[in-house]
């Protein structure tokens, strides 16, 4: 019996373990593509900049100013920091990265996806909450087929 893979995929991930050179950590530019290139956002070699000024804008909103930002607020930020990005495209980046559950979208706020019981604005639950959500899924399927392969 032949299966139809296609549509046994729930969702991807994609991380890349990218080493850390000093130049990355030279600008917060360089950080930024590093942090996408590192979480799936970009792929490598690409040139467009949105996604990357749209990431920038919630990692300062979330992880500096300590807020959820609106679109108007995201629109601002990268106006100054990136030279600006039109609505259409911010609200599809801010799509797209909520269909990879890095961000969650709530009463005209955006927010990085957290646990209930973490610290609102803290990167390393964030971060943690991240990896745990979108990989822990994948282990304990993972390990029921190998479970089910040992038996047969």
């Amino acid at each position: 019996m032949e299966l139809n893979e296609s549509k046994l995929i729930e969702n991807e991930v994609t991380l890349r373990n990218l080493r850390l050179t000093k130049e990355v950590v030279e600008t917060r530019r360089s950080m930024v593509r590093w942090l996408a290139l590192s979480l799936g956002i970009i792929n490598p070699g690409e040139t467009r900049l949105s996604a990357l000024g749209v990431l920038d804008a919630m990692l300062y909103f979330q992880f500096t100013k300590r807020q959820d930002p609106s679109v108007e607020e995201l629109s601002d930020y990268i106006g100054k920091t990136w030279g600006g990005l039109n609505e259409k495209t911010l609200r599809y980046h801010l799509l797209q990265l909520k269909n990879a559950n890095i961000i969650t979208h709530s009463k005209g706020r955006y927010s990085f996806v957290r646990s209930e019981n973490s610290e609102p604005y803290d990167e390393l639950a964030w971060i943690d909450n991240y990896f745990s959500s979108e990989l822990a899924p994948i282990r304990d399927k993972v390990s029921t087929v190998i479970r089910e392969l040992k038996g047969r």
